[in-house]
């Protein structure tokens, strides 16, 4: 009995161990559907799939083939992703694909490349496109510059280019040429002016006010303000904030203008119109364009807050609203909606606050040639621009869409809206509306019962 046991387990147990060794060689660890032998050659990526399905269908079917492969040797596009997978057949251990779903799925792998390859293309046309348009557009601003260095700047009464915008480089000399300087100031006044707002900056970090020496104050106790609004002026510029190469110049030439124009002071969104003439021209140009800019009757009206004055402009611009957008002008008035919401940051800034800083640019080329009446119809077309939209909205929305305008407001398509603005209303223009309501303000106050008794 012994020895059969020895026997029985001599036989067994080399049965046993010899399995398990052919397992070891063999086995290839637990797959999804059980076990299944190593393949002979290692697992093909995505390319050499690719090229062998090639291969396949130019023996199998050469009419349909060969331009498949036409196209793909023009093909710069080769997808290296799982893509080619799908041409793969299944593993051993799975039914293998039938003729017409290798066929299905060769046709779904050629729609998949061709449409990969379109995306492609498409790209590819677009950003040429674009190259192409900003050449176009560098090419414009290369003739136009020569243009006006040769024959506007030398003769000035030429005013013909002004609609299609100046080119940056020329741009700060005709804003100065434009503006003027009727208040005939000069760099060495700058200087003094400067200097005066150096010693108060220097005078209230030392006592913490600005009060003057006889205990009244005026104001220029707004120089103190200068600092907290510049730091808010073109944030995405980087270059008016503490730090940035403009931020002292911006400070100086608004800290100037306060001693220069003590009644007027410094008000909110006077960094926007500064900060963009310090972009254009040197320190002291820019602060001469700058006092003869707020010089100007429009401006000094807002600026000084003359309510009586605002409440003017806003009653001619709304004359030529209801003129040139009825629609949208008793859309408003079934609001209530009054320009004062957004027209008031519109002026204040000249625009530079809402519109992006090139189009506003290009709405100060216009405005220094045609003064104030341009700023209230470029209101107007920025209104016909967007008009369909505003329509759709009511006062929040409206009031908000208003005081920030899309970032991305196309120039050309707003100038279009805004040559289709017609600034005559019964046969009178601007000036004419403007000086009628002035005039009937006068005579309210002439026939008024307190102007009589004095």
């Amino acid at each position: 009995d012994s020895v059969e046991l020895m026997l029985c387990d001599d036989i067994f147990g080399r049965s046993l161990f010899s399995r398990k060794q052919r397992e070891a060689q063999s086995a290839p660890g637990w797959k999804l559907f059980g076990k299944v032998p190593l393949r002979e050659s290692p697992p093909k990526d995505s390319k050499t799939i690719q090229q062998e399905y090639e291969a396949r269908a130019s023996k199998s079917d050469q009419s349909l083939s060969l331009p498949a492969q036409g196209r793909r040797k023009n093909l710069e596009f080769e997808p290296l992703s799982t893509t080619a997978l799908i041409l793969e057949d299944r593993p051993a251990n799975l039914p293998a694909k039938s003729e017409e779903e290798a066929q299905r799925h060769r046709q779904e792998y050629d729609e998949m490349v061709a449409e990969a390859k379109k995306r492609e293309l498409k790209e590819a046309q677009k950003k040429k496109k674009q190259m192409k348009e900003r050449f176009k557009q560098e090419e414009s601003i290369v003739n136009a510059m020569v243009v006006w260095n040769n024959e506007i700047l030398p003769n000035w009464e030429s005013m013909d280019l002004w609609w299609q915008g100046l080119p940056p480089n020329v741009r700060g000399k005709v804003w100065s040429l434009a503006i003027g300087n009727e208040l005939n100031i000069t760099s060495d006044l700058y200087e003094i002016f400067l200097s005066r707002a150096k010693e108060r900056w220097k005078s209230f970090r030392e006592t913490g006010s600005e009060m003057e020496s006889d205990g009244t104050a005026d104001r220029e106790s707004s120089l103190d303000l200068i600092k907290l609004d510049i730091s808010r002026t073109f944030p995405p510029l980087f270059i008016f904030q503490k730090g940035g190469p403009y931020h002292d110049l911006l400070h100086s030439v608004l800290g100037a203008y306060t001693c220069y124009r003590p009644d007027v002071g410094y008000v909110q969104g006077m960094s926007f119109i500064a900060a963009v003439l310090i972009l254009n021209l040197e320190e002291a140009d820019a602060f001469i364009a700058f006092a003869n800019l707020l010089n100007k009757p429009c401006q000094m009206a807002f600026f000084r807050v003359d309510h009586e004055l605002m409440l003017k402009y806003f009653a001619a611009f709304e004359v030529f609203f209801e003129e040139n957008l009825p629609r949208l002008f008793n859309h408003f008035k079934s609001y209530n909606l009054t320009p004062d919401l957004y027209l008031i940051d519109w002026i204040f800034t000249l625009y530079t606050k809402s519109l992006p800083l090139d189009v506003a640019c290009r709405v100060w080329d216009v405005f220094c040639r045609d003064g104030e009446e341009f700023l209230f119809r470029t209101g107007l077309g920025i209104l016909r621009l967007y008009e369909d939209v505003l329509l759709q909205m009511d006062f929040i929305h409206i009031a908000q869409f208003l005081t920030r305008l899309p970032e991305d407001t196309p120039s050309e398509r707003l100038f279009s809206c805004i040559a289709n603005t017609q600034m005559i209303s019964s046969n009178r223009k601007w000036t004419q509306v403007f000086n009628a309501l002035i005039k009937d303000k006068e005579m309210e106050k002439s026939s008024s019962p307190t102007v009589k008794n004095t």
